[in-house]
């Protein structure tokens, strides 16, 4: 941290106020900040640090929507995601940061794709692959929620899209599922020894930064309709995904 020039400290603030105003708004958002604050800082550190405010922000989300969780999709889902976290902890230990962050460019491209072809034709999955989601869904979220320490909810939200879950359950359902694998994932980086004194202190940092964009996002909502902050979503994770790629 102590290497960043003024101008890239302001960049990272810019972004925290900016990912979690929109995880506070509309419930998902947050794991926009992470590719981008991976452009200047090192992926390695970022990723515990970003495990932990995911934490925090759950609770501090959850602390009035706790009522809407939808317990027994969270149930079925969490074991498959607990096999995930165990193929990931392996990989982010064994890759360089280089390695992940070129990852993180892929997996950020895949969902900037995945994302559009769900704006241009929306629509309900068939049955079949309904089945399939809620295994793949878990590992998937598991896996890459562990290695690049975010982007684990967009299997979330593939999962809980396929079983119709209501609105208001969906954002609680999809925060109590963040907190678990965040929490499960901390514990693994902690046994790996992945968190030290400089990402403690990252977290120090982030963390009131990550209050104040969760208060104004809650308080002043997003006023666009959802399939437009869907195609800003698009646009804006492949303008970040690709200068990864390159890192």
């Amino acid at each position: 941290m102590a290497e960043l020039s003024a101008l890239e400290i302001a960049y990272c603030v810019g972004v925290m106020l900016v990912a979690y105003g929109l995880r506070g708004s509309t419930g998902f958002g947050g794991a926009l900040g992470m590719p981008f604050l991976a452009l200047v800082l090192p992926i390695k550190l970022l990723v515990p640090v970003w495990t932990l405010l995911g934490f925090a922000s759950s609770v501090a989300i959850l602390g009035r929507e706790r009522r809407h969780v939808d317990y027994r999709a969270m149930i079925a889902f969490m074991p498959w995601c607990a096999a995930g976290i165990a193929v990931g902890l392996y990989y982010f230990k064994l890759l360089d940061a280089r390695t992940l962050a070129h990852g993180l460019g892929i997996v950020v491209l895949l969902y900037a794709v995945q994302s559009l072809v769900g704006v241009v034709r929306p629509g309900a999955p068939p049955r079949w692959l309904r089945r399939v989601i809620e295994p793949v869904a878990g590992v998937l979220s598991g896996g890459v929620g562990t290695m690049f320490g975010s982007m684990g909810s967009v299997f979330f939200a593939m999962y809980l899209d396929a079983r119709a879950v209501a609105k208001d359950a969906f954002r609680a359902t999809t925060s109590a599922m963040l907190l678990l694998l965040c929490l499960a994932r901390g514990i693994g980086y902690y046994v790996v020894g992945e968190f030290t004194a400089e990402s403690w202190l990252m977290f120090a940092v982030g963390l009131p930064l990550m209050l104040i964009g969760v208060y104004i996002g809650d308080r002043l909502q997003v006023n666009i309709s959802e399939r437009a902050f869907r195609k800003l979503i698009c646009a804006t994770l492949f303008v970040c995904g690709i200068p990864l790629l390159f890192k």
